[in-house]
């Protein structure tokens, strides 16, 4: 009996931080479908729309995969969200439709996308 109960201690102590990144993932999805990312972004790699164009902004596991291991990446993408991006200097061109990323400061607060940005650059491919 002792050994089933440490048993079943030990798997919910594995288990805790999956059902954590859950409810985190099931979060960061509420709040970019608030803040509207969705409209022009989504979490998987980016695949052509049923009209056969490439999407309007980078998925987010390319995103996390282009960022990845980079120092100030937080920082940096955190301010493209707030700002927006150059349409003049995109590495993402020809890769998706969008020319920039608009200004997001009156959609989604600092902390917010602070929040979403370091849930996107932990998402793995």
């Amino acid at each position: 009996m002792k050994q089933v109960m440490m048993i079943t201690a030990v798997a919910l102590l594995i288990a805790a931080p999956a059902y954590a990144d859950l409810a985190q993932d099931e979060a960061m999805k509420a709040l970019a479908s608030k803040s509207g990312c969705n409209t022009c972004h989504g979490i998987e790699a980016a695949k052509p729309g049923p009209d056969g164009l490439a999407p309007i902004g980078p998925a987010w596991v390319d995103v996390a995969g282009q960022y990845a291991g980079k120092p100030g990446a937080s920082e940096f993408l955190t301010r493209i969200v707030l700002e927006g991006s150059n349409p003049y200097s995109s590495h993402w061109k020809g890769k998706v439709s969008g020319l920039a990323m608009p200004p997001n400061a009156v959609a989604i607060t600092e902390a917010d996308a602070r929040a979403l940005v370091h849930w996107i650059l932990a998402l793995k491919k």
